[in-house]
């Protein structure tokens, strides 16, 4: 064999082993407050697969955002919001009658934007599994790098190694120029991220609210795989 085809047969056999990066499949959240678009992580498969063949069942159609809370998230996905007229019942506590185990993940942080599972709290939950369909969508606040890392010495304190945060430069820049909220970080499965209708998070959060986080005005959604 000459250098030359050597050289090719090299090249095309490295090709070959470099995997393609894997597509994201897009979710669309029609809400009768915007558009929004969401990205969902193959790095968290269980949940990804799990928010996937609800949307496909239309488990989420006609259910509220039940609880927006400005400067931090806007919450949905209790199917007992569908039918929620009396308004002093309080949501959050219907689901599909399972948890998932938690996939957090260091590189998926509470960003602007993220999707991520709500959960009970650690008293009745201390394997941090998370809800079957309720989510968040994180709005949060912008950081500065000196509060990001007191807030991060804080979180870490009582944390043994395995679970301690430590943010890279570009997570920090991302908390510093988009903002979110990192003292979720490590405690809750971040598995998507919003690509379209940032407006319309800010305008759902921002919305007046009742006593219990609930807006005056009702959201629904309406939910479709389009990618």
């Amino acid at each position: 064999m000459g250098l030359a085809t050597f050289l090719i047969a090299l090249v095309c056999t490295a090709s070959a082993q470099i995997k393609a990066p894997e597509k994201r499949t897009l979710v669309e959240i029609n809400t009768t407050a915007g558009r929004m678009v969401i990205e969902l992580y193959n790095e968290t498969p269980a949940y990804r697969d799990n928010f996937l063949k609800l949307v496909r069942e239309h488990y989420y159609d006609s259910t509220l955002f039940h609880r927006v809370v400005p400067g931090f998230m806007i919450q949905g996905g209790d199917p007992d919001s569908r039918k929620a007229e009396d308004r002093t019942v309080e949501l959050g506590n219907g689901g599909p009658g399972y948890t998932l185990p938690a996939e957090p993940r260091p590189e998926l942080i509470h960003r602007k934007g993220a999707l991520a599972a709500v959960r009970a709290e650690d008293e009745v939950n201390p394997e941090k599994r998370g809800s079957g369909s309720e989510f968040y969508i994180v709005q949060g606040r912008k950081w500065l790098p000196a509060d990001l890392q007191q807030l991060m010495g804080r979180m870490n304190a009582d944390r043994p190694d395995s679970v301690k945060v430590h943010y890279t430069p570009d997570q920090m820049k991302t908390y510093e120029n988009l903002g979110g909220a990192p003292h979720l970080d490590g405690n809750y499965t971040v598995f998507g991220q919003v690509v379209g209708g940032m407006d319309v998070l800010d305008h759902i959060a921002d919305l007046p609210s009742d006593a219990m986080g609930r807006p005056l005005t009702d959201v629904r959604m309406w939910m479709r795989v389009i990618k």
